[in-house]
């Protein structure tokens, strides 16, 4: 029995050794295959490039990364296409012709629309090939200050107006201008201004006036036919027969028009949506120089107490004690100088601060930009537009100062011959946008 026991115990040993010694070889095998695979692995990786995923087989990374590369090279061409353009959160559905046209253009046709316009002029640097050839010359209805020839009149005049009708043909032209001057507007300010806030506030509207009677909303910008504009708006509203009888200061302080930023919230974009959305710009230094002529030049206890001291205590070397006073008799230089003055000694105006910045045409959709230079052919066509009665027009007179002279390019060219070429350059940055956005030229040939 024992030796039973003994032989048993045996042949237990020599089975639990081969067992062991295979677990061992087991264990061997597994780390030498997991190290063959990690190797081949690591190299094909490796020839492949970044981005592969370890679980993938070869043939799932190398369509993995072509993906890649074809997302990263679409997406490349994408942010070349639209740099600075596309760049705005502006919904794309506002510029419906705007990837069709761009993409279509080709290098002659945008040197053909460079050639369109001044040779050499700053504005061109932001050109826009979608405004076609003939809808810039139609934007260009202002001349360059340094070969105009312009009458003192405030806009050129044809029969046609006159009459309160328009020629079929000539009403086409002025709307293909309007057209292109919307178009103009949203591409500049989609490359200019696409980081501004998209919500309006009743500040953004605060200049804009409300006739409710024909849905009109006018954004007032003054020294460019603000006054005539408004005398129309109550005549408009059935509160005077005729925008003759209207004396200035009824104008502007009677309180016969609202301010848009009166309303509540939902009044106030009820109007927007529904309403026409009008503004009318000047070339913008002309503009400046009719301000300070006006302000400046003649009686005006409110600007020369308000601007007029500080202006000449700070920019004038040996001011008098008559003038520290008063306020009277800024020149055009101290005016300057306070205009490019980032310390002015008090602040910005109405009658000369930047259009863009009163009427803020990147966040309002204006349905009309009209021009000074054509005052009176554009208000008729604009007012025949909205249903007004054929007998109602813009009236042309000049009710502050009627004796002096209205401000032309030969008068604008006179005043900045008073300053320095650099603060000339500087007037012109200082504007530069307003000249971008409504299409302006370059007003002297020595500007960059």
């Amino acid at each position: 029995m024992l030796w039973k026991m003994v032989a048993d115990s045996l042949r237990g040993r020599r089975r639990r050794l081969p067992c062991s010694l295979w677990f061992l070889l087991l264990i061997a095998a597994g780390g030498l295959v997991l190290f063959i695979h990690q190797r081949d692995l690591s190299e094909m990786a490796l020839q492949q490039g970044p981005g592969v995923k370890l679980k993938s087989n070869p043939r799932q990374s190398r369509e993995t990364l072509s993906t890649q590369e074809r997302e990263r090279g679409k997406s490349d061409n994408y942010q070349d296409r639209t740099e600075g353009a596309l760049s705005s959160p502006i919904p794309p559905i506002q510029f419906p012709h705007f990837e069709a046209i761009k993409q279509t253009a080709t290098p002659e046709s945008r040197e053909q629309t460079r050639q369109a316009s001044c040779p050499g002029s700053r504005e061109q640097d932001a050109t826009l090939v979608h405004v076609s050839k003939r809808q810039r010359k139609l934007l260009k209805t202002s001349p360059p200050i340094h070969h105009s020839t312009n009458s003192d009149s405030s806009s050129s005049s044809t029969s046609s107006s006159a009459s309160g009708s328009l020629d079929p043909d000539r009403w086409k032209t002025l709307a293909n201008i309007q057209i292109a001057r919307q178009q103009l507007m949203k591409e500049i300010c989609a490359k200019y201004k696409s980081s501004i806030s998209k919500t309006i506030t009743a500040h953004h509207v605060r200049n804009l006036y409300v006739e409710d009677k024909y849905k009109l909303l006018y954004c007032q910008v003054p020294k460019a036919g603000c006054s005539n504009w408004k005398r129309t708006l109550i005549v408009l509203a059935g509160l005077a027969s005729n925008a003759q009888s209207i004396q200035h200061d009824t104008v502007h302080e009677g309180h016969y028009l609202r301010e848009l930023n009166t309303f509540d919230r939902k009044g106030i974009m009820h109007r927007l949506e529904t309403y026409t959305k009008v503004m009318f710009i000047r070339e913008p230094l002309e503009r400046m120089v009719s301000a300070y002529r006006d302000k400046f030049e003649n009686p005006n206890n409110y600007y020369h107490s308000l601007f007029g001291k500080p202006i000449i205590s700070k920019y004038r070397a040996s001011p008098s004690p008559e003038a520290l006073k008063t306020g009277n008799g800024v020149t055009f230089k101290e005016f300057v100088q306070y205009l490019l003055d980032v310390h002015r000694p008090v602040g910005m105006d109405i009658h000369w601060e930047q259009a863009n910045q009163l009427c803020n045409p990147c966040l309002i959709d204006y349905d009309f930009i009209g021009k000074f230079e054509n005052m009176e052919e554009e208000s008729n066509f604009l007012l025949r537009l909205t249903g007004a009665p054929a007998n109602v027009k813009l009236p042309s007179f000049k009710d502050r100062n009627p004796a002096d002279k209205r401000t032309s390019t030969n008068i604008t060219q006179k005043y900045f011959s008073q300053v320095s070429t650099l603060e000339r350059q500087r007037i012109y940055d200082f504007y530069y946008t307003d000249y971008l956005m409504f299409n302006y030229t370059k007003p002297f040939k020595d500007l960059y």
